[in-house]
């Protein structure tokens, strides 16, 4: 069968679908990926083969972070860099929140939060996609949940398609409040933002609005029950998350076994990429953690390591290493809750402390700590002492190895991407239009 991915152009979204689609292409089946043109050198090299549709958009930071109040008031995406950095964009913090579950506030949210998607994705890229998937003819359309011109591109050309969630399923849950509430409301004010925005495209390419054109015919979910939420009413197919990153090569010091705990520290690409820095107080952390017998490795961006003071003999500082050859030689991990770099590590018997700050990261690094495979901080509210702290627990109460292992043992039990492809078959026959 032909399947055509529609991806968000931001690599870190990107990476998340990379494994199904070569476990797709190594079936046999025929793999395109769309995505705007700023995307295309980040899919040629994973070796798949790009499809550039439309034009660039807004930028991929923007829309993982902005608000929806925030991309109706922004002029600039500077602006929306950094309007909301410390939580789920408005009005999908519902999802985490029940008590912002009201009409009052998803209503008008959902009206702003449809003119950011068309702003972000649908102007730049939907003309272009919808032209290929008719040219094409694709049996299934896979879209990332940011990319909504997928599902409009899918009826369009009659494809079944399905969403693939790369993190807790913001949007799933936050539209079945809205549903649910929609349902409440007397008839003069049953209004949907979303159904009125894609019935637009349905009168322009021959459809009409189906409630999976938000959800997908079925999702396909990369995470476990205990780091996910509840899927409600909606067909999740589950899968082990497998980590994919850009080429990197393995240094020689990973050859060695360390010969102390080793502890690993990472807080992410995106502090220093798209924003001024890291949160976390990282000089001080580092100084306490170094009085501990252990081996710290720091992945510390080069634009960031002069902050730091004199490195201790136990403590070695890189700019970048591949976490999942990092992690199985640690003893415990230090991260930002990041949904790539938490599921990476799950899939080892590895102690986790979560210094998160936004977006999902909070509500990883809580599920994490009530699976029991971890500890949580806030970064706005770690120091040297209170993580130096966690960290000695993670090594020395065996309750959280022991849950570590359940939860790897969790993931380990969830089909590989290879063996859902058999699934993906029968789903695309059962929901393909044509």
């Amino acid at each position: 069968m032909r399947v055509l991915f529609a991806v968000n152009p931001a690599p870190s979204i990107f990476m998340y679908l990379v494994p199904l689609a070569w476990a797709l292409r190594t079936a046999g089946h025929e793999v395109r990926v769309a995505s705007q043109p700023c995307l295309t050198d980040e899919i040629v090299g994973t070796g798949l083969t790009a499809v550039p549709v439309g034009r660039n958009g807004i930028g991929t930071a923007a829309a993982h972070s902005s608000t929806a109040r925030s991309m109706e008031e922004a002029s600039t995406e500077e602006d929306l860099l950094e309007t909301d950095r410390a939580g789920v964009p408005e009005p999908y913090d519902a999802f985490d929140h029940p008590d912002k579950a009201t009409w009052d506030y998803l209503k008008p949210g959902m009206t702003g939060a449809v003119r950011g998607w068309h702003w972000m994705d649908c102007a730049p890229m939907i003309g272009g996609l919808v032209e290929f998937a008719r040219h094409w003819q694709p049996d299934l359309i896979i879209w990332d949940p940011l990319t909504f011109s997928g599902p409009i591109a899918a009826k369009a050309c009659g494809a079944a398609h399905a969403r693939m969630l790369f993190g807790p399923d913001v949007i799933g849950v936050t539209r079945g409040h809205f549903l649910r509430l929609l349902a409440e409301q007397p008839e003069g004010r049953q209004t949907d933002p979303f159904a009125d925005w894609f019935s637009g495209y349905g009168r322009k390419y021959g459809f009409e609005f189906t409630e999976d054109m938000v959800t997908g015919n079925f999702t396909v979910d990369q995470f476990p029950q205990s780091l996910q939420t509840k899927p409600g009413e909606l067909d999740h197919v589950r899968m082990q998350y497998v980590p994919y990153s850009r080429a990197a090569s393995i240094p020689k010091w990973l050859h060695t076994p360390p010969q102390r705990p080793r502890v690993a520290m990472t807080l992410g690409l995106s502090a220093t990429e798209h924003f001024n820095g890291y949160n976390e107080p990282v000089a001080d952390i580092i100084t306490e953690l170094s009085t501990l017998d252990i081996e710290l490795v720091a992945t510390v961006a080069k634009s960031q390591q002069h902050l730091l003071p004199t490195i201790p003999d136990n403590v070695r500082v890189v700019p970048f290493v591949p976490w999942h050859a990092l992690v199985p030689t640690c003893s415990a991990v230090i991260h930002h809750a990041g949904a790539a770099t938490l599921a990476t590590t799950s899939r080892h018997p590895i102690p986790q402390l979560a210094l998160h700050y936004h977006f999902d990261q909070p509500f990883l690094a809580r599920k994490l700590a009530e699976h029991g495979a971890g500890l949580e901080i806030h970064s706005t509210k770690a120091t040297g002492d209170n993580v130096r702290e966690s960290v000695q627990r993670l090594l020395t109460e065996p309750r959280f190895t022991e849950r570590a292992t359940a939860l790897r043992d969790e993931i380990l039990a969830l089909p590989t991407p290879n063996q859902l492809v058999p699934q993906l078959e029968a789903l695309a026959t059962k929901h393909r239009i044509r």
